[in-house]
């Protein structure tokens, strides 16, 4: 009997040691598995079969067609005419479109293939020396070929726009106006000497008309001497403008207008001295 009961204590002892083993077994962290060399590279590798990106083309910048040329301002001359210092000449370009071109006075012949510097254009331009609209016409800085010109004449007012110094009338020995009066009143010369001080202020100015240029941007334009400054420094011709006055060429007039000093119209239309918005009197 005692020795039963041995036994069966024996035997529940070693099943509960058996039991303990298993739930420690069970409860214990299994060491990480070391991660495959694959997750460790920084850039997959090709894939078996297929071949690598193709490289952007090199080539495609200059495949891309590159921008046309300007059509240059040239063409066969259809129709001219002069007005108010100005020639107006109708070509027709080498693409077919007819185009109005504007320079400084100068000969031309109907039937001349004539080539021109670039210009500004001007669209509904009202010449009022000509009585006419034009629908766009280009004030070009001058003639690079083709105008019928003498050999006396080669070069005289060619490829010069009026605001230019070249463009300014030679000095007249005859001329001698007697300067106006008033506290605003100039003299040629010194509307150029005092430019700076006077810049954008009322003045006064006397002298004879050696020019006139008419409907003009909207504009009379007055070339005047008085007898002083320089011909050799360009300080002898005084340009005036006025949008409702006009002069004849011989007349002794007063301008009274706003002195402004280097204005610059664009395309060469560029003065170091003019009296604007002027109003004439004789």
């Amino acid at each position: 009997m005692k020795k039963s009961m041995f036994l069966s204590i024996s035997l529940s002892i070693s099943l509960c040691s058996l039991i303990a083993a298993g739930v420690m077994a069970a409860e214990t962290p299994s060491a990480p598995a070391a991660p495959a060399a694959a997750v460790e590279k920084s850039s997959p590798e090709k894939s078996p079969g297929h071949s690598a990106m193709p490289a952007a083309s090199s080539s495609a910048a200059s495949e891309t067609p590159a921008a046309s040329a300007p059509v240059p301002l040239a063409g066969k001359v259809l129709q001219t005419m002069n007005a108010g210092g100005y020639t107006y000449i109708y070509i027709e370009q080498a693409n077919g479109k007819k185009t109005w071109v504007a320079v400084t006075e100068t000969s031309v012949k109907v039937g001349a293939r004539m080539r021109f510097k670039p210009g500004t254009e001007m669209e509904k331009f009202e010449s009022k020396a000509l009585k006419r609209t034009f629908d766009t016409v280009i004030f070009s800085d001058g003639v690079l070929s083709g105008a019928a010109t003498s050999t006396a004449d080669a070069g005289k007012g060619q490829g010069v726009s009026p605001g230019s110094r070249g463009a300014v009338k030679e000095k007249t020995a005859k001329i001698a106006v007697t300067k106006a009066s008033g506290p605003n009143a100039v003299t040629v010369a010194e509307a150029y000497s005092n430019s700076a001080k006077l810049n954008k202020k009322k003045v006064v100015v006397r002298g004879q008309v050696v020019k006139v240029s008419s409907g003009i941007m909207n504009k009379n334009w007055i070339h005047i001497q008085d007898g002083t400054g320089s011909e050799k420094n360009k300080t002898h011709n005084l340009v005036c403008t006025s949008s409702k006055d006009m002069a004849d060429v011989g007349d002794v007039v007063t301008i009274s207008g706003t002195l402004v000093k280097d204005r610059d119209f664009g395309s060469g239309y560029k003065y170091a001295v003019i009296i604007e918005d002027g109003k004439i009197s004789k």
